[in-house]
């Protein structure tokens, strides 16, 4: 008898994560984590966030390096265009979650992928955050992703694998779902 073993490298190592899932499960308090960080006024509209420490798994963790992130508008907002817009960067965020929950889910059903890309659009109407029309919302009124995935599977199959991956997201949910945002102010 021919036994054949499909090897499937999508660079996630699925039995970490899995272990992981398993210890989290029995040991629910270590799951809550506080993600964070640092956003720093630089002139005009333009700033820099930084993203290093995080608490999680019952303590303060780090990140292997400081990340820095600069933020400003196009100069069509006369603005200096010094970095990508914070609604351009929500995109991005909602881009690499499904993406990576994509790598995720196919290396855990053995599917290999060869190419996975995701186009994001968010429409926004500027009314809203321009004062113009209280009526118009000042976020997307309507955001799309559209995925072109290159992988060994069935059409059916890379269906399921980003529906998994939707399901699973974090950055899905906090686009699709209202958070608590709570505001202060400290002196």
């Amino acid at each position: 008898m021919n036994v054949y073993t499909k090897i499937v490298d999508n660079g996630v190592d699925a039995k970490a994560l899995m272990a992981a899932k398993e210890a989290l499960s029995e040991a629910p308090e270590a799951a809550s984590f506080q993600w964070r960080a640092r956003s720093n006024w630089v002139n005009g509209t333009h700033c820099y966030s930084e993203v290093e420490q995080f608490h999680g798994l019952g303590e303060e963790q780090s990140h292997k390096r400081c990340f820095r992130f600069d933020a400003d508008h196009p100069e069509i907002f006369a603005s200096e265009d010094n970095g990508a817009t914070p609604v351009e960067y929500v995109l991005v965020g909602l881009a690499s979650c499904l993406t990576a929950g994509i790598a995720t889910v196919a290396q855990h059903r053995n599917i290999q992928l060869h190419s996975v890309q995701a186009t994001m659009m968010g429409d926004m109407d500027l009314q809203g955050i321009l004062g113009i029309d209280s009526e118009v919302r000042n976020g997307f009124e309507h955001v799309k992703v559209m995925f072109d995935i290159d992988a060994d599977a069935s059409p059916e199959d890379i269906e399921a694998l980003v529906a998994q991956s939707q399901k699973r997201s974090a950055v899905f949910d906090i686009i699709t779902n209202p958070s608590m945002v709570e505001v202060e102010v400290r002196s």
